[in-house]
């Protein structure tokens, strides 16, 4: 009877015991699992499945995208700590007499810009997205030296360029969550609480 029971609770306790098993990934994904950005510990991470049987030139766009969101919100979040500690440029931002310095930090500043200045915003945007961009494809994705700035890019050896890449992106990584934590944090209205006061 004891052998019985105990065989029983052997054998229950298996059905909880780990089990090895190797999840079942498609070609496509592992294809992209050696690609810049999959660091430890996450590793290889898509949760949306973006790049389910996706080709080489989806995961192209994908991460030209992902770097452009990355340094626009680097610049973001420099803009708004720059704005929020009350630095400001000197001068007037029109002809009616509006200055630089009446203009608030955040949300704010776009009520307070004229429309006019939105307008020229909105079309630099377009100018640097449709006219400057490269013709010719750079050394990687994100590349936009177009031969004519280094800034001694050309001296580091392979090692050291990936590693600046993926500093690069993981900043921008960054830089994408603390914007939106910066702008959900003032329309909640406690800004103040991460960030001293003015």
């Amino acid at each position: 009877m004891k052998i019985a029971i105990a065989a029983s609770l052997i054998a229950s306790a298996a059905a909880f015991a780990p089990v090895s098993q190797q999840a079942a990934r498609s070609t496509a994904l592992n294809a992209y699992e050696n690609e810049l950005g999959v660091q430890t510990p996450t590793g290889f991470y898509d949760p949306l499945g973006m790049l389910n049987n996706a080709s080489q030139a989806r995961f192209d766009r994908l991460r030209e995208v992902e770097i452009k969101h990355g340094r626009v919100c680097m610049l973001a979040v420099a803009g708004y700590l720059v704005t929020y500690a009350g630095i400001r440029l000197p001068g007037n931002i029109d002809y009616a007499g509006t200055k630089f310095a009446d203009i608030p930090y955040g949300f704010g500043a776009l009520e307070a810009v004229p429309k006019g200045g939105l307008a020229q915003i909105v079309a630099f945007i377009f100018f640097l997205e449709l006219i400057m961009r490269p013709i010719v494809p750079g050394e990687f994705i994100g590349d936009f030296r177009n031969g004519a700035i280094d800034f001694g890019w050309d001296t580091f050896d392979a090692e050291t360029k990936l590693k600046k890449r993926a500093i690069e992106l993981n900043n921008g990584r960054a830089a994408q969550m603390g914007i939106l934590g910066l702008m959900i944090h003032e329309k909640l209205g406690n800004l103040d609480l991460i960030l001293p006061s003015p």
